[in-house]
């Protein structure tokens, strides 16, 4: 925390650069959570790999910048064909046998994913952090400077959440998916092949995940083990929208991305995690279905 500035236009304008500031973020944390809330809503499956897949979509865009000169909103491209393929994989190998087995069997089949991915990554790229030498520069908005990454990376994902609603909501195969996620039975008994409705929604979800964590590495550095901290986060903001709701976790998103924003600027910044889970544990014992209710 810097000075404080003396008057009170210049204490207003500061507070609305940290609010627009953390709102830009919300939206990546958003589709994040999205990923995570869509594989809960569909299969009751807790994916503890998604972390991880953040972070690997960190390193596709790092990778495909850096060795084959790609601009970084179109590897965003193949980091989602890739994380829709690997969720696909990761599902056929690690969940469907698991299913429909007690919520411990899944849970531990993602905590095994999850290690997994943190090893290899780990053996191949170290732990020291890494960064995307990429800048659009900044953006003007009064006395409010933005960062034209952060201004893009937003409305990447809000066409990414257009794009999930009209396929949910507009599509045969997403409606499969949406009759699955109600009940999956009476789906099966109508012709429905939910073995790969559900390989799809968690390739989907993965989808998201990687999609994220791509666009967080346009504008931090990170590591192979980045990834965990939007994990948590992912698990706040699927609360605070509604576990099962895509809609919500982009609200979600958004409010815990102006928590963020607004903060640091009242208190040191090392309270903001411990106020995201206060908000958590708040939002589990007062309204546990989230701000907009569970499954849609």
């Amino acid at each position: 925390m810097g000075a404080r500035p003396n008057t009170q236009r210049e204490i207003d304008m500061d507070i609305l650069r940290f609010l627009v500031d953390g709102l830009l973020i919300g939206f990546v944390y958003g589709i994040a959570a999205m990923g995570l809330t869509l594989i809960w809503g569909v299969m009751n499956v807790i994916n503890l790999a998604h972390g991880p897949i953040i972070a690997l979509g960190m390193f596709g865009v790092y990778l495909l910048f850096t060795n084959l000169g790609m601009h970084p909103y179109l590897t965003l491209i193949v980091v989602a064909v890739i994380g829709l393929l690997l969720g696909m994989v990761i599902y056929v190998i690690a969940i469907h046998r698991v299913i429909n087995a007690p919520h411990l069997s899944t849970l531990l089949a993602t905590f095994a994913v999850n290690m997994i991915i943190i090893g290899l990554g780990t053996a191949a790229f170290s732990t020291t952090p890494r960064n995307v030498d990429f800048s659009l520069g900044s953006i003007q908005l009064g006395p409010i400077t933005i960062l034209g990454t952060r201004v893009v990376a937003a409305l990447v994902a809000v066409l990414v959440t257009g794009g999930l609603y009209l396929f949910l909501y507009r599509t045969r195969t997403g409606k499969y998916i949406r009759a699955v996620a109600n009940n999956r039975t009476a789906a099966e008994l109508m012709g429905i092949p939910s073995a790969r409705v559900l390989a799809l929604s968690f390739g989907i979800g993965t989808m998201l995940a990687a999609i994220a964590g791509g666009l967080v590495a346009t504008f931090f550095p990170f590591t192979i083990l980045a990834g965990g901290t939007y994990e948590l986060k992912s698990f706040v903001i699927g609360v605070l929208g509604g576990l099962g709701n895509p809609l919500g976790a982009l609200i979600g998103g958004l409010v815990l991305g102006m928590l963020e924003g607004i903060v640091p600027y009242f208190m040191q910044t090392t309270w903001v995690p411990v106020i995201e889970f206060v908000l958590f544990v708040v939002i589990l014992l007062v309204r546990p279905s989230g701000l907009l209710g569970g499954k849609t």
